[in-house]
């Protein structure tokens, strides 16, 4: 199957092609028809999967066909991080650039003006982040009442984040009639709960459960010491040559000593988590996109929000506590038309009960690397 099968329009088409896009993924191929039948849709894909064209995609077309009866937002994704909301921006740029609608995101950590300025001047979709959209409601800036599409994207992340009481204001304003999209990568009893209060006879798509790991990714780990993690990498990096890798560790702390020490070693490195100003992360992001930066060092509240194709690595610097998070991080390589991947952990004593979970999630035993003897 191509995208040219899924009854997309000519300049969607003209623009997918230009990005290298052909054979639509798994859960493209089945929500974007249910989507332009305008048919509620409960999907449950982890992150890498092709989420965001599935909505975007669909989106644009069917905005794109029917008239506009005034100035007002007739979509609203809401998503719980900055990253994702940029993230989906950028595509919804990609995919609609022959068309015309205007998008526009509202998020935290930088001030209001120019997206005030950018809602007065009229958008038909808004991309944002509950806290700020809450805030330029009450502020009277927003007006949800023309709202045909509504999705709710990331929504386990969003629960998980604090944000459940935010997304039942934001959802009580929105109209009675429209089309709702929720996706996730969980579903546990608490997300199922929520999607049942906004979505009416959902079609329910379920493409890999958030177990699985992306075929296309190649997986090892390293047993080693702590105190030696630091020259393993630096051993690997020298190896990576000119590749990129997104090196996460468990902590704030940790990612801001990582590039002290990386960079006194001669390696130039920028670190993304939740203390960097919302300008630098962008700006860290950036650099690493265009290249200019090699290495990227971020927590986890990066892990679903860097979307990067042809990303060639990811190294485990810690292994994160919940089992779940490893899937989410390493689905960050093998991203793209026909790209693969290699996802590397170093493991220490420390974390071996961590591997453990790790191994039972996605049901197999991560092939391990030997350390070379001069690192050990």
């Amino acid at each position: 199957m191509t995208f040219n099968d899924l009854d997309i329009i000519v300049p969607i088409l003209q623009a997918l092609n230009g990005k290298g896009y052909k054979t639509p993924t798994a859960i493209q191929q089945q929500a974007i028809p249910e989507i332009l039948l305008r048919k509620d849709v409960l999907g449950i894909a982890q992150t890498g999967t092709g989420k965001t064209a599935a909505f975007a995609v669909p989106i644009l077309q069917l905005l794109g066909g029917s008239q506009k009866v005034d100035n007002k937002i007739r979509s609203l994704i809401l998503t719980p991080t900055r990253e994702l909301a940029v993230q989906i921006a950028e595509n919804f740029k990609s995919y609609g650039e022959k068309l015309r609608l205007r998008h526009t995101t509202v998020f935290g950590g930088v001030p209001q003006a120019r997206q005030v300025a950018a809602l007065k001047a009229g958008v038909d979709i808004l991309i944002a982040t509950p806290g700020r959209l809450a805030d330029l409601m009450q502020q009277g800036y927003i007006d949800l009442s023309r709202i045909e599409i509504f999705v709710l994207d990331e929504a386990d992340r969003m629960l998980d984040m604090g944000f459940v009481q935010e997304v039942k204001k934001i959802v009580s304003v929105l109209p009675v009639q429209r089309q709702t999209l929720f996706f996730s990568a969980t579903m546990p009893a608490n997300i199922a709960a929520l999607a049942k209060t906004i979505l009416k006879r959902p079609v329910t798509i379920q493409t890999a459960p958030v177990s699985s790991t992306a075929e296309r990714v190649s997986q090892s780990v390293y047993h080693v010491n702590k105190n030696s993690k630091v020259n393993l990498l630096l051993h690997l990096l020298k190896g990576a040559g000119t590749e990129r890798s997104l090196i996460f560790t468990r902590t704030k702390h940790g990612a801001d000593k990582l590039v002290k020490q990386l960079a006194g070693t001669g390696v130039h490195a920028a670190a993304i988590h939740g203390n960097k100003s919302q300008n630098a992360r962008q700006k860290a992001l950036n650099d690493f996109r265009q290249e200019r930066v090699k290495v990227l060092i971020a927590t986890d509240i990066a892990a679903r929000g860097i979307d990067i194709d042809h990303l060639p690595r990811v190294v485990n610097y810690d292994l994160p506590e919940a089992a779940e998070t490893y899937v989410h991080r390493i689905g960050r390589t093998g991203r793209g038309a026909e790209a693969t991947g290699k996802a590397i952990s170093f493991c220490d004593h420390e974390e071996a009960g961590y591997l453990k979970s790790i191994q039972k999630l996605i049901g197999f035993l991560v092939p391990v690397l030997k350390v070379p003897a001069h690192l050990q």
